[in-house]
Order: structure tokens, then C-alpha cells, then sequence
């Protein structure tokens, strides 16, 4: 679940993705303040809740984190509306620190890796990744399905040449920090650092 806020370019308005869209053409239903927003195979992807600084105050601008009073303060503005649906509990951080217990060639790709990565109490992501450096034993960057990156890309989960992909393995470029190279390569980070530990974008 994502919350973006930018009152210069869009208003104030808090908007929130819940899934994704699939590519698949939208509807839009207002009641008052709030706008739900549906694809047309009824699957909720989004909400619009508008006049948000009336309801919190929200010091950020562009991805911003809420916590779960706020969210909840959030489903009861959608309940009083008239909508029936709930916003799902936070799920904790979508960009943590991975390590790498396995990478193989992707069968039908000379530059794609098959991963498996652990994220955090043992759990473990498949990930298919395109950089050169990717290896196993490596610490890296996660961005867990639902996570957007800094440019507004929003990862999710999806299928590369038939294998099934649960995230992004980040470079240091798309992550956008400094002195980042141009090279098509994962960000490797320290040994020392601790798996399932939030990275901060």
C-alpha cells in the first residue's frame, strides 16, 4: 500500500495505491470526499481521499508513511462515506536489506539471474534480476512487491521470459543516491548488515 501526497501538482488530495492495475481500464466512484477507484474486473487499486488536511496533517511531500492510527482514522472516513471496504494494515517496510542464498541462469535469457533471496524471519523472495554483479552470498537492496522507488515506479509482483519475479533487487541508480554509477549493477552492500534491516530511500 502506497500514500503520495503533493499539494503543489495534484491538490489536497492523498493518494493511495492498494494494487496493482494491471494495465486494465478504471472507474471511479465518488461519494463526498472520498473516491474509489476500480478496474473493471472490481478489484479496488486505489482510493483518493480529498481535503486531507482537514483529517491529518501530513508534513511530506511525494511518498509519505502513515501510522496505523492515521490509517485507521483514514477507514473511517472511507466507512462514513459510504464504503464498505477497509484499507489493509501496514504491512511493515517494503525496502530491506537481502541476502542472496541462491542465483542460477535464467533458462530462457543470457543476461537474466534467478534468485532466491531472504528479506526478513527465514522468508524468501524469487527474484529474477538483470545485473551483471548478482551472485549468491551477496547483501542487497529489496524492494518488496507494493514498494516505489524515488522516480515513482511502483514494483510489483510479475512474470520475466515465463519465471515469476517477487520484487526488485535495487541498484544504487534507482534507489538515486549519491554518486551512484551508470553501470547496470545491484548496489552491494556491507556483510555486516542485517537482514530484514529497513533500508531508507
Amino acid at each position: 500500500m502506497i500514500f503520495a501526497y503533493n499539494p503543489e501538482y495534484v491538490g489536497d488530495t492523498l493518494l493511495i495505491v492498494t494494487n496493482n492495475d494491471k494495465g486494465l481500464p478504471q472507474k471511479v466512484t465518488r461519494k463526498g470526499k472520498v473516491a474509489r477507484i476500480q478496474t473493471e474486473d472490481q478489484c479496488t487499486v486505489g482510493w483518493n481521499i480529498f481535503g486531507i488536511s482537514q483529517l491529518m496533517a501530513l508534513q511530506d511531500v511525494g511518498q509519505v508513511e502513515l501510522s496505523q492510527q492515521q490509517i485507521g482514522l483514514l477507514n473511517e472516513t472511507i466507512h462514513e462515506a459510504g464504503f464498505t471496504e477497509s484499507l489493509p494494515e501496514i504491512e511493515g517496510p517494503k525496502f530491506v536489506v537481502g541476502y542472496v542464498k541462491t542465483c542460477e541462469a535464467h533458462q530462457d535469457s543470457d543476461h537474466l539471474s534467478v534468485t532466491e533471496v531472504e528479506v526478513d524471519q527465514g522468508k524468501t523472495l524469487q527474484i529474477v534480476c538483470g545485473a551483471a554483479n548478482i551472485r549468491e552470498g551477496l547483501k542487497v537492496v529489496v524492494a518488496k512487491p507494493g514498494a516505489m522507488l524515488p522516480d515513482g515506479t511502483i514494483i510489483w509482483s510479475g512474470e520475466l521470459r515465463g519465471v515469476q519475479s517477487y520484487g526488485m533487487i535495487c541498484s544504487a541508480k534507482e534507489l538515486r543516491l549519491s554518486n551512484a554509477s551508470e553501470k547496470r549493477e545491484i548496489l552491494e552492500l556491507p556483510q555486516d548488515k542485517s537482514i530484514g534491516e529497513t533500508f531508507v530511500v
